[in-house]
């Protein structure tokens, strides 16, 4: 394909998938966004994204590119319920459709700065938490959105009838509960009992 929108290039170190192109948008060769966060700052002020064809699963007759590649952003614009897109180079419908699937990327180091107390969820994943009194509490595993709130959703080891295995425990991850969060340390301090 000449003139080609896409420029083959490799994952940065820091990646992380921020959403999928869903569909098609129009007949100019706009694509509707699906974020995999409410947050979507960083896929708007980037002017390039890193793309991966769809997983395995879904990337049956996918060939609009082999491998990742990297696109210009031309115009991008929250639209009714979600995001819309232009990319480079990309001016039909046709072209669009062809990129249905494609997972989306952006390095780390690219997103936008957060007010202080504010973080992103891909920063809090991994981190360790532990009580006032140091007691671990858990690894965070996924954060929950239940509306005004998130709840962070951790895994911890517990020992029952002598075996050990895997559980649950959640926090709602709000200035009542979380008295400190070290990204630099990975450690979360909460105002909570192991027994709650």
């Amino acid at each position: 394909m000449s003139n080609s929108p896409f420029a083959t290039a490799s994952l940065p170190d820091d990646a992380i998938e921020l959403g999928r192109i869903q569909e098609a948008w129009g007949i100019k060769g706009w694509v509707r966004i699906l974020p995999h966060s409410a947050d979507t700052s960083a896929l708007f002020e980037s002017s390039e994204w890193f793309l991966q064809p769809p997983e395995a699963r879904f990337a049956r007759g996918f060939s609009a590119f082999a491998g990742g590649v990297r696109v210009k952003v031309a115009e991008i614009k929250a639209h009714s319920d979600g995001i819309v897109a232009r990319i480079e180079g990309l001016d039909d419908r046709n072209g669009a459709e062809a990129l249905k699937g494609v997972r989306i990327y952006l390095p780390r180091s690219a997103f936008p700065a957060t007010p202080d107390g504010e973080y992103y969820w891909v920063d809090l994943i991994g981190l360790t938490v532990v009580n006032r009194d140091g007691v671990h509490l858990g690894v965070v595993r996924d954060l929950m959105p239940t509306g005004p709130n998130s709840v962070l959703v951790m895994e911890y080891t517990e020992t029952v009838d002598g075996k050990e295995q895997s559980a649950e425990r959640m926090i709602p991850f709000v200035a009542a509960y979380i008295d400190d969060v070290d990204l630099k340390a990975r450690r979360i301090t909460a105002d909570w009992g192991i027994d709650y």
